[in-house]
């Protein structure tokens, strides 16, 4: 093998200097140059890309907090609203009872006094009754023809008595 001859080592030593030499300029003027500029557009696009990432969280931060603003006025406009109807509602029910408490105790009124009128002229025609009933009695248990003033006097007598 001809680069394992002693006598070719220097020779070989000068073209790997000027290869190396020649690599190593190639590298640094061409390639590297090249590939720091990619590398730095890269990093480039990656922090704008963090920095629009950025922006657009605190977008989102800021429309949830929006919507969630919104979303609380709306619930207290609704309960507000219910509230309100509620109390309308509570409001026309004490007025239509208060108006039926009204009407029914006119009705119980009147129906007392029709049953007072009533019981009045029961008890009026109980005292009538009583009277002819009586005499009628008296009338057959004597055989004959009673006193109607000494009649009217018991029957009115037993009839406070009774508490009519």
């Amino acid at each position: 093998m001809p680069q394992f001859d002693p006598a070719t080592f220097a020779p070989q030593l000068v073209w790997l200097v000027i290869t190396f030499v020649a690599l190593y300029i190639l590298m640094t003027v061409v390639a590297l140059p090249k590939i720091g500029a990619v590398l730095d557009e890269r990093q480039r696009k990656i922090d704008d890309n963090l920095d629009k990432a950025a922006v657009l969280r605190a977008e989102a931060e800021a429309a949830i907090a929006a919507y969630d603003k919104a979303l609380a006025e709306s619930r207290a406009h609704a309960h507000s609203l219910v509230k309100d109807a509620a109390d309308r509602i509570t409001q026309q029910a004490e007025e239509r009872n208060r108006e039926l408490g009204a009407r029914l105790g006119e009705q119980i009124k009147a129906g007392e006094a029709r049953i007072a009128a009533a019981r009045d002229a029961a008890l009026a025609g109980v005292r009538d009754v009583a009277i002819d009933v009586a005499g009628a009695a008296l009338a057959r248990l004597l055989g004959g023809v009673t006193d109607q003033g000494r009649l009217d006097t018991a029957i009115a007598t037993a009839l406070k008595e009774h508490g009519q």
